[in-house]
């Protein structure tokens, strides 16, 4: 069960079912429409998520809120730093 003490987000990317690389490439995209310091919110099943979340945060200069799991759902905040 999802905790009702999640943080607020701006976008909702659900990427479940979706292999490496396409939940990164699906929160570049919807990235876009978030604003700066606005909150994307990603859900997906990938195990290998994990890792390619926490690089492409590092590479992009975005800030990992938040990497959480919820059964086999993977649970990420993701705050845009730069436009």
């Amino acid at each position: 069960m999802l905790s009702s003490s999640s943080p607020p987000h701006d976008e909702l990317l659900d990427a479940r079912g979706l292999m490496c690389p396409m939940p990164v490439l699906k929160a570049k995209k919807a990235l876009r429409n978030v604003k700066t310091g606005g909150i994307l919110k990603v859900l997906a099943t990938d195990p290998g998520s994990v890792a390619d979340m926490k690089s492409f945060c590092e590479m992009t200069g975005n800030h990992l809120l938040s990497s959480d799991q919820d059964g086999d759902v993977f649970i990420y905040h993701i705050e845009k730093s730069t436009d």
